[in-house]
């Protein structure tokens, strides 16, 4: 049994065991870590901000600048860093990353809807589709010839799978989404609603002064554990497969080309365009609204900001911004005229500078 599967059935038993819908700082501790200052016997059911929580509430602080906001807390009990741990009087968890323990406690008090197995009489399945018996599949589903759907998956209204297309398991696809035909979706993925996964991507040539539509015969394969917001879309390969490894974190509103990889535990926000065949690396982390260039390469490790363009390949990990600050109209394109000439204006100053170093030198 893999590491994750031992935690789930831990949840599993401990909620069993508790039956109730509070939870004391100590079993939240013996699930999760940390230490408690104050009383253990403190109850909590939810989560909350400093600023909004009240009894029975309990929040976290991850930035300094919301200190202020821990000494009006109405919380029951608070997340706090070792740094912080005695800023306040109220009965508190210490944690190594509060964030991160806010996000594991927040995903416990507020669990997925659980669906019962079944199929809805309207869902058309194809007769060679294969499908878990231990499957959720809702009003006016599509299940394409050759399908595969795992055990465990929730297929909401509307969603639509091509022929010979896998879904693996525990997986969750929202309303209406469409993952065409042949294309891989792993397990423990969750796709929201909108999302395209295996669309053609733009591939054309110019033939005698016509567009001709190039056949993307590649698929679109997606990582266990990945999420991809709403109406986000993956196009298909060209030729070799679109890839999106395990873990990664995808916003809302993202175009990925066809032929792109994004590798593990990389997390892009929203309105993020990459064109075909980039490859993005490892732990990487994309800024709302940045481009990516086609056939770039994007070392592990590198955060790009929002709105940034990247024209070229990054080779070593760091962060990375671009953007040109907006202003009044006329004055912008002054700037960006002169911005056009930096290259020149550099080697005048450069021969400047050795001008005048040679009449020092004369004047010595």
């Amino acid at each position: 049994m893999n590491l994750q599967k031992a935690q789930g059935n831990k949840l599993t038993l401990l909620r069993t065991a508790m039956k109730r819908s509070t939870y004391r700082l100590a079993d939240i501790v013996a699930l999760f870590g940390g230490r408690i200052v104050g009383d253990p016997e403190t109850r909590v059911s939810q989560i909350a901000t400093l600023e909004t929580a009240q009894t029975g509430e309990i929040a976290f602080l991850s930035n300094a600048k919301y200190r202020k906001q821990l000494e009006m807390t109405q919380a029951s009990a608070v997340i706090l860093s070792e740094t912080d741990s005695d800023a306040t009087p109220i009965p508190r968890i210490i944690a190594a990353n509060p964030y991160s323990y806010f996000a594991q406690l927040s995903a416990f008090l507020n669990p997925l809807k659980e669906y019962a197995p079944g199929i809805h009489p309207s869902a058309v399945i194809a007769k060679s589709a294969q499908v878990s018996p231990n499957v959720h599949i809702a009003a006016l589903v599509s299940v394409g010839e050759g399908a595969q759907i795992g055990a465990g998956t929730v297929v909401m209204p509307g969603c639509i799978i091509g022929d010979g297309a896998s879904i693996g398991e525990n997986t969750r696809l929202y309303p209406r989404v469409v993952v065409y035909q042949d294309c891989v979706v792993g397990d423990h993925v969750i796709l929201h609603s909108g999302v395209v996964i295996g669309s053609d991507g733009f591939g054309i040539a110019m033939n005698e002064g016509k567009w001709l539509k190039i056949p993307q015969i590649g698929r679109a394969v997606i990582g266990d554990h990945v999420e991809i917001g709403a109406n986000t879309t993956v196009d298909r390969g060209a030729l070799n497969d679109t890839v999106i490894e395990e873990g990664a974190k995808l916003d809302n509103q993202i175009q990925v080309a066809h032929n792109v990889r994004i590798g593990a535990h990389t997390a892009i926000a929203g309105c993020v365009g990459i064109a075909g065949s980039a490859n993005i690396g490892r732990y990487c982390r994309i800024g709302g609204g940045a481009i990516i260039l086609g056939h770039l390469q994007i070392a592990d490790q590198v955060e790009v900001s929002a709105g940034t363009v990247i024209t070229k390949s990054i080779r070593e990990a760091g962060t990375y911004s671009g953007t040109f600050p907006f202003g009044e109209n006329q004055a912008w394109r002054k700037n960006a005229a002169q911005l056009r000439h930096l290259d020149d204006m550099a080697d005048r100053i450069k021969k400047l500078e050795q001008q005048i170093a040679s009449i020092k030198g004369e004047h010595k």
